[in-house]
């Protein structure tokens, strides 16, 4: 598939959030300069909060369509002539963004998205694996973190699913953590490692890219698992019983474990999964 943008100005939202806040501020300030002297003529707020509206604004860009949401935009700050409906909570959130661009003509297409990682980091990645000896037929990723701390599985659990598929004569185990999960580095590689490679911290685009390589990932609701979903990856979802479903990836290759509480969750019923998306 090819790039559908030229450029992405990329926010750590994190580090502005917990970072030092005249830092943070000095950031943000030079953010705004950044967006302005690119003299936009067109924004689109798909988010719509409080502090995007306002970046749109200050962009100066002569057009700005925001998302309709109630209670949570600053609806006076956009000036598209034509505004979308009211955003719908009943619908899937791929949905509400589409209802945005309801007044451009753009509708959501019917095949399944994909997003392929450029040239250069397929090849990075690759020479990556090799290194790592990471050449058996099957590549199975574990994703340790989730949105919430209070929502991990726990690494005792992961451990337990990476020996049982370490096991397997055709499959490679990998783990990956975010920024958010640095607190579990240290104790990943100590338990972990036996039984899966635990990788470094890598860039988004080569992220994006191990992905792609990737036959199943095992994850709690994160972003990350939603990447991995349109890199190409099967996706063993674990989730909290009667958790709202409009966040879902849209994707056959899907299997939700919501059997309980996430900590409810025994191994069993998610190595079962894993090997049905493997089709062994």
């Amino acid at each position: 598939m090819a790039n559908v943008s030229d450029e992405q100005i990329l926010v750590d939202r994190v580090a502005l959030r917990d970072g030092n806040k005249a830092l943070s501020i000095a950031a943000i300030l030079r953010l705004v300069a950044d967006v302005r002297s690119r003299k936009f003529d067109f924004v689109i707020d798909l988010h719509s909060l409080y502090e995007t509206n306002l970046l749109g604004y200050l962009s100066g860009a002569k057009y700005r369509l925001f998302a309709n949401r109630e209670n949570r935009s600053f609806d006076r700050l956009a000036s598209f002539p034509v505004k979308p409906p009211r955003e719908d909570k009943g619908l899937h959130h791929t949905d509400r963004y589409f209802q945005v661009l309801e007044p451009l003509g753009i509708e959501r297409p019917k095949e399944e998205f994909r997003f392929g990682p450029p040239a250069n980091e397929r090849q990075e990645i690759e020479r990556l694996f090799e290194r790592l000896d990471l050449t058996k037929e099957h590549r199975v990723g574990l994703f340790l973190g989730a949105g919430h701390v209070g929502r991990r599985w726990g690494i005792g659990k992961f451990k337990d699913l990476a020996g049982r598929l370490s096991v397997q004569a055709d499959v490679d185990v990998m783990v990956f953590l975010g920024p958010e999960e640095s607190d579990l580095w240290i104790e990943a590689k100590e338990n972990l490692s036996p039984y899966a490679a635990v990788m470094d911290e890598m860039s988004l685009p080569l992220f994006v890219a191990a992905l792609s390589k990737l036959d199943t990932f095992v994850s709690t609701d994160t972003g990350p698992m939603h990447l991995a979903s349109v890199a190409g990856a099967s996706i063993v979802l674990i989730s909290q019983k009667g958790a709202p479903t409009i966040f879902l990836p849209l994707t056959e290759r899907l299997e939700v474990i919501d059997s309980g509480t996430v900590d409810e969750i025994g191994v069993d019923e998610v190595y079962a999964a894993v090997l049905r998306s493997l089709g062994t």
